[in-house]
């Protein structure tokens, strides 16, 4: 039997053994379109306008350095589980973590080199408006 080697957002492979494990995985990974790599401007900022459909999320991610401090902001239009998170091996680290937030801002001092994510999650029954903004 044949296996194909497929990548994942986190930089795990599986093996997928049948055509039918494929088609699940290419399903499960279009779950994920709400994933966003962050590309900083010129002048150190990012900015990035989002709908957060009722049970979905949306993710930024990138690259940061040990040492940076990032300074975070974000509006929603209304109460929105939210997360700073890193992956260090299985385990996940949560630099920052709330729930049922609309608005907040802070600083993330960047303790490891690490992909880190924001993350919102909408678990309420209607699409939500966001608007984020980091600066390093």
């Amino acid at each position: 039997m044949r296996e194909l080697m497929i990548s994942t957002h986190f930089g795990r492979r599986l093996r997928a053994a049948r055509p039918g494990l494929l088609a699940l995985v290419v399903i499960a990974t279009s779950a994920h379109a709400n994933l966003v790599d962050i590309a900083w401007s010129e002048q150190g900022r990012f900015e990035h306008n989002a709908s957060v459909a009722p049970g979905k999320f949306v993710e930024l991610c990138g690259k940061l350095a040990k040492g940076q401090v990032i300074a975070w902001s974000f509006k929603g239009e209304q109460p929105l589980d939210f997360n700073i998170h890193y992956h260090q091996g299985k385990q996940v680290v949560f630099p920052a973590k709330r729930s049922g937030v609309a608005a907040l801002d802070g600083q993330l001092a960047v303790a490891l080199d690490q992909d880190y994510c924001w993350m919102w999650t909408n678990k309420t029954a209607a699409p939500a408006a966001l608007a984020v903004r980091l600066q390093r």
